[in-house]
């Protein structure tokens, strides 16, 4: 395990995470009941997705409903684990069992190799931090990501909370993440449009998008066309209804840039600030945006 603290007025005070702690790799078998994504069963390394943006039927947005409902419960879930001296091992266990107990498959578990299953993302952490024996500590932030696969259909939300006493620097950004959300959401029908205002929000507030990490279009495939890009860009498309994407910038304290480490998928900032993540899955309808994950 590699931490120090990190004392900047800028930054804050927090423990910075260098290299993950100890990762227990014991064996999950879901119930044989429960419907698995096609990635478990693929030897070749297949991983379905949409090469196009795809237009929903109303029985398929009825499937991303019930997936993502269950989603938002089991980070609801999550969000009481949280606790000072609780490890990032012990909330992945307390998720898979909530997941498989209501007849779900925790996506992430096997995913291109992913060992848990969920992302939990710790202060510099900005995303796909795998759960280890770390116990989380007074003053902590950390993301938790939970993808659920219900039915044929998957339904992801993440949400970025606070451990004990944390320090101004840090309450202020994780302020600014729901900032964010309620102004952007609403309003995120073009993809530059919401690209801008998600930019423009957090630079206002003196922090800076992640551009690293985007979101997804999402569905029967776990990540696919489109891609939701959360900085100033001219890239073309506008969003049509049926469509259902993730919306997921992570902001960061200090640099935009990231470093992943030798595990392939932890990533933290490259100066070491910290960086807070929310996620919601949405539907394009003809009035406008439906949160799936609210």
């Amino acid at each position: 395990m590699g931490y120090f603290t990190w004392k900047n007025q800028n930054f804050g005070n927090y423990q910075v995470i260098k290299r993950p702690g100890h990762v227990v790799l014991e064996p999950r078998c879901v119930p044989s009941n429960i419907v698995k994504p096609p990635y478990i069963h693929d030897v070749n390394g297949t991983f379905p997705s949409s090469a196009q943006p795809e237009i929903k039927s109303s029985t398929q947005i009825e499937c991303m409903r019930a997936s993502c409902s269950l989603a938002k419960n089991t980070l609801r879930y999550a969000k009481e684990l949280v606790k000072v001296g609780t490890t990032t091992e012990e909330i992945d266990k307390s998720v898979y069992e909530f997941i498989i107990s209501h007849r779900a498959y925790p996506s992430p578990l096997h995913y291109k190799g992913f060992p848990k299953s969920v992302c939990t993302s710790v202060n510099n952490v900005v995303c796909h931090g795998i759960p280890d024996d770390r116990p989380l500590i007074d003053g902590d932030i950390i993301n938790v990501d939970v993808t659920v696969y219900l039915n044929g259909f998957h339904g992801d939300v993440s949400e970025t909370f606070l451990v004990g006493d944390v320090d101004e620097q840090g309450k202020e950004l994780v302020d600014v993440k729901y900032v964010i959300r309620g102004d952007h959401i609403t309003i995120s029908v073009i993809n530059i449009i919401e690209s801008a205002v998600i930019d423009a929000c957090a630079r206002k507030h003196g922090f800076r998008v992640v551009s690293a990490f985007t979101g997804h279009g999402i569905g029967s495939y776990f990540h696919g066309a489109p891609d939701i890009y959360h900085f100033r860009n001219h890239f073309p498309g506008q969003m049509e209804a049926g469509q259902t994407f993730t919306i997921e910038p992570a902001i960061a304290q200090g640099s935009h840039q990231c470093i992943i480490l030798e595990d392939g998928w932890t990533a933290i900032t490259s100066d070491g600030s910290r960086a807070a993540q929310f996620e919601h899955t949405v539907l394009i309808t003809e009035n406008g945006v439906e949160v799936l994950t609210s």
